[in-house]
């Protein structure tokens, strides 16, 4: 059962459905509690007066939707499954790429025992259903349903019970409001997380890691982002957290296959720090930039651009990301004793796509689907040469580097030594503008554990660790 756990959550959430790390589909990640939850069960269109049906309502027509999706992928059905499809999002889940997923599915997680229960999710435009399948483990099939009710995504991802607030986030010393953060003609939902008071508050964005994240930069019950605006409201810092533009595919239409990190996460976190300035309860002149993952290895090309007058960064990479991807999936096969032939297909073939990425001969030109979760080569060639601990050298604003030593997605040896290697002066010493904080037992979200960590944590309710709240709230404040 441990074998196929680790199977489920690092296999199946990285490889099995194509795009599901970048930017084609909306988010695998759980909706925020404070969005509306639609009802867990629908009465299907039943005979009215005179023999005429009643029309379902859009939440009971998007879950039927996922429900006959999810039916056709049992009957292995995956032409049929793919003509539910949007259009924006048919080349990564075509059905090819369906079936190549149900197949790892079955492979990993043996055949299909029962379906246990079905519920749904709205966010914003989209509705969420997961159909939770008895195999050798729960897992949620996760179909996301846009306003055409048409699939827009599907993921694979663990069965989980919820997300569970920690104690340090005290409701009676923060407010909460909604805004957007517009860019050009992108506008992205918003929360604005303020002490209370009258302020002006410092204030800190938050940019997301990898994938099509929402504001909380969910992971199965894990919401870190929502960790990190309440935890630091209840310590006087005002927080901004906004859903990825990744996560609206219909908006960005024909520039979807064009972007790269600039128009991805780059351009909104610069659009962040301008709406913080223009709000009154904000001090303009003590505005703050946090990157996690992906957004803290885009600190440096968010610097060159901004404004802000410090920045953060959480368990940011300094190596290039496709082979980071090789070596995360290496650890997690590492896990399993006896790795299955599956599993090691599955390396061989990211190994492979990865090889084309570092070729010379990457070009705009390469498919798509020849290249890592079918992310165009236009996004890989856009980060080569880019370093990230060099690039930080020029950043002359306060800076705050923390890591999880139990990381092993952005590793202390692998990243966060190469931070402290390149940022120090003359004399061999820190940079006088940079702090460093490791923390030994944290884990890539900033929650404590023991041991070796496994994808398996992500699947367990934990919490961003009230000591790295405090670290964060104490160094804005001091600046």
């Amino acid at each position: 059962m441990r074998k196929t756990q680790r199977i489920s959550t690092g296999m199946v959430g990285l490889l099995s459905v194509a795009a599901a790390l970048f930017a084609l589909c909306p988010s695998d990640a759980a909706t925020p509690a404070r969005r509306a939850i639609a009802p867990k069960k629908h009465g299907g269109a039943a005979p009215g007066k005179g023999g005429a049906a009643v029309s379902l309502d859009p939440a009971a027509k998007a879950q039927q939707i996922g429900k006959q999706f999810v039916e056709l992928l049992l009957r292995q059905n995956y032409n049929g499954a793919g003509q539910l499809v949007s259009p924006a999002v048919a080349s990564a889940l075509s059905p090819a790429v369906l079936q190549q997923a149900w197949e790892g599915v079955l492979a990993s997680q043996g055949a299909l025992r029962q379906q246990l229960s079905v519920r749904s999710e709205v966010a914003g435009p989209y509705t969420a259903v997961l159909v939770a399948c008895q195999f050798n483990q729960v897992l949620d099939l996760k179909v996301v349903v846009d306003p055409t009710f048409k699939v827009a995504g599907f993921f694979i991802v663990p069965h989980t019970d919820g997300y569970k607030a920690p104690a340090y986030a005290n409701g009676k010393l923060f407010r909460q409001s909604e805004l957007k953060v517009t860019t050009g003609a992108i506008s992205l939902p918003a929360t604005l997380t303020l002490p209370s008071g009258s302020g002006p508050f410092p204030a800190v964005v938050l940019v997301h890691g990898s994938g099509p994240q929402d504001r909380d930069e969910s992971i199965g019950p894990n919401k870190p982002f929502r960790d990190l605006a309440q935890g630091l409201a209840s310590n006087g810092v005002a927080v901004l957290a906004y859903d990825k533009r990744t996560r609206f595919p219909k908006q960005l239409g024909a520039d979807l296959d064009k972007l790269t990190v600039k128009e991805e996460t780059v351009d909104d976190a610069l659009s962040a720090v301008t709406l913080l300035k223009g709000i009154p309860e904000i001090d303009a002149k003590r505005i703050f930039v946090l990157g996690h993952s992906l957004g803290g290895m885009l600190i440096p090309r968010i610097a060159r651009e901004g404004s802000a007058c410090g920045y953060v960064i959480m368990a940011g990479t300094t190596r290039p990301l496709q082979d980071v991807l090789v070596e995360q999936i290496e650890y997690i096969v590492s896990l399993s004793k006896n790795p299955s032939p599956q599993e090691q297909q599955e390396l061989a073939k990211v190994k492979a796509q990865v090889a084309r990425v570092n070729s010379p001969d990457l070009s705009d030109k390469t498919p798509a689907k020849d290249l890592p979760f079918n992310v165009p080569a236009r996004y890989w060639l856009d980060l080569r040469g880019y370093d990230p601990a060099a690039s930080a050298r020029e950043i002359s604003q306060p800076l705050l580097i923390i890591q999880g030593g139990r990381d092993y997605q952005v590793t202390p040896n692998g990243d966060f030594v190469r931070f402290q290697e390149a940022l120090v002066d003359d004399k061999g010493q820190p940079k006088a503008n940079c702090t460093f904080k490791l923390y030994p037992r944290l884990n890539h979200l900033f929650a404590e554990g023991t041991g070796k960590a496994t994808p398996s944590e992500y699947t367990r309710p934990m919490n961003v660790s009230q000591t790295v709240i405090r670290d964060i709230a104490d160094w804005v404040k001091a600046h």
